[in-house]
């Protein structure tokens, strides 16, 4: 799969149930210390995100999207091994009652 360099919260949640079921893990990174309600996220921290499997995709938020999808670019050399996007509208436009049907 060809990796964007953002994910909206549909596509973020489409993308983490298909890459999920293939063994892939998806992992939504707070980089601001404000969790998103109803959102399973983790903390920003290097070290131990290093240690997650090569090949995981790390999905960046903070307030609007702006500053992870400037932020990009370091994440990416940070870490080589993993796929970074950002969350395009960040927290702000994330919707707490949004889901997606489970496919077949």
């Amino acid at each position: 799969m060809d990796f964007p360099d953002e994910w909206t919260q549909e596509e973020y949640l489409i993308n983490k149930q298909r890459l999920e079921k293939e063994g892939v893990k998806v992992l939504l990174i707070d980089t601001i210390l404000s969790p998103i309600d109803r959102a399973d996220s983790i903390v920003y921290n290097p070290y131990e995100l290093k240690k997650e499997p090569k090949g995981s995709v790390f999905v960046f938020y903070c307030d609007t999207g702006k500053s992870t999808l400037n932020r990009l670019k370091e994440f990416k050399e940070k870490f080589p091994d993993h796929i970074c996007i950002s969350l395009k509208g960040g927290r702000g436009y994330w919707r707490k009652n949004m889901t997606v049907k489970d496919e077949q």
